[in-house]
């Protein structure tokens, strides 16, 4: 995935034929929106806007003066004509892997644009994920605007979920058997290369199908898309249990709070509590090396916070420190994977924990170290209004972009605008936090933690 690269570095790689979007056919009928929504609001087929994927003065200088010859995603939004009848449409709606805020408000967004928009009265909910698109699969749910009326107002899915791959031609064969012609599938990394295994099954077949993904995942970890839904209310939790960690460490002379936080290879939650909270003292995540032991290690960092201030307070992303286990110590796990095909994380935080208190222990300093894992917590919170707002636009899109034909597509937001990305770009690199850029620093600079611990 070439997860070393800088985000500069991988946009460097992109070129404009990578942002190029499938399409079905050509859009023969006339969309039901034009009736509804000011002229200016629609996108001829064809002419929609594009936005810039670098939009750095100096990388335009490269292309001559010329932008067009630069890459740029297609802009989203309704379109003027439709590739589907929507009197004659059915449409199915999955979501997939790990809970996190807004999924509700998702599908509620997709159900009221479809019928209340496009007049599409048959909506199939997938149960628990792609398993319940196969033949084996709990049978779908019909969705309707009373049936998702009030599910935005609670945490998880009201479709239930799961993580592992099935086999595309079962969940296509059952696409088909159901007459389904559009496909929303919503979930993270794993479940977006599912969907392009979907729509090869599908171009197999000779089959007119859409499918278009709304990214999710928790640790905002999606590249090529300013921020996936979910991610704000998720770190606004996490700097509420921050917040009473601190007062537990405040609370006892030499205490320490230690919170362990979502992020198993990026560190944007942890980032963006840490700074949104300024009660951090160090932040660790999966991006940088940690080191406990030494003048410049973490251990020696604590003492002089304690020495200073009589209290400390340390958030740690669960991916954080892997490093640590790979001299085979007690400590370590040999390698396992979940469903999803993910590498089973060793638990950093009960082994800092012990650590700490190891240490402090060893050098007769008696300290009070109080432990949070608030993750499960975080990951069923329902989602903030600026989130439900966000959630709101994705799922819109997502079936204004549905409805002309695109497929093998997510709807992101890039620079500000909702634009299509297509999945194998998506799925290309893993988004992480850049070690050189100013999210990282402005994590330097609240906690005054060296930029690296390291030697």
């Amino acid at each position: 995935m070439a997860i070393s690269l800088t985000v500069p570095q991988r946009t460097g790689r992109v070129i404009a034929s990578d942002l190029g979007i499938k399409a079905l056919g050509a859009c023969r009928f006339p969309s039901p929106l034009t009736n509804r929504l000011a002229q200016s609001a629609m996108h001829y087929v064809g002419h929609a806007d594009r936005v810039l994927l670098d939009d750095r003065l100096s990388t335009l200088a490269g292309h001559r003066g010329e932008p067009t010859r630069a890459p740029s995603f297609e802009l989203a939004g309704p379109r003027d004509h439709v590739f589907f009848d929507p009197g004659r449409l059915r449409c199915g709606i999955v979501t997939c892997g790990g809970l996190c805020p807004g999924i509700n408000n998702v599908i509620r967004g997709l159900v009221l644009e479809l019928t209340e928009g496009y007049c599409v009265r048959e909506i199939f909910g997938f149960r628990y994920g792609y398993g319940g698109l196969v033949g084996k699969g709990p049978p779908p749910v019909m969705l309707t605007p009373s049936t998702v009326a009030d599910i935005h107002h609670e945490g998880g899915t009201a479709l239930g979920t799961s993580r592992g791959d099935q086999d595309a031609r079962e969940m296509v064969q059952r696409l088909d058997e159901l007459d389904i012609s559009i496909l929303f599938v919503v979930g993270g990394d794993g479940t977006l290369r599912g969907a392009i295994k979907i729509v090869e099954e599908i171009g197999r077949r000779d089959l007119l199908i859409s499918v278009i993904g709304i990214p999710k995942t928790i640790d905002n970890d999606i590249h090529f898309i300013d921020r996936s839904f979910g991610f704000e209310s998720a770190f606004s939790a996490a700097v509420e249990v921050i917040r009473g960690a601190h007062v537990e460490a405040t609370g006892a002379n030499n205490g320490i709070a230690l919170v362990k936080l979502m992020g198993r290879h990026s560190g944007f939650i942890a980032c963006h509590a840490a700074i949104a909270s300024t009660d951090v003292d160090a932040v660790l995540i999966p991006e940088v090396p940690v080191q406990l032991e030494g003048e410049q290690g973490l251990l020696r960092f604590i003492e002089r916070r304690l020495e200073k201030d009589s209290h400390a307070l340390v958030v740690v992303a669960e991916g954080a420190g892997q490093e640590l286990f790979a001299d085979g110590s007690r400590n370590s796990q040999p390698p396992q994977t979940d469903p999803s095909g993910n590498v089973r994380l060793n638990d950093i935080g009960t082994v800092l924990r012990d650590r700490m208190v190891d240490h402090f222990r060893e050098r007769r300093l008696d300290v009070t170290l109080k432990y949070v894992d608030p993750s499960y917590h975080i990951r069923s919170v329902p989602a903030l209004p600026s989130d439900s707002l966000y959630c709101w636009n994705l799922a819109r899109n997502a079936v204004h972009a549905a409805m002309a034909g695109n497929t093998e597509m997510l709807i992101g937001r890039w620079h500000g605008r909702f634009v299509h990305v297509p999945m194998p770009l998506a799925t290309r690199y893993r988004k992480q936090v850049d070690t050189s850029g100013d999210l990282w620093m402005a994590v330097v600079e609240s906690t005054g933690q060296p930029v690296s611990w390291t030697t």
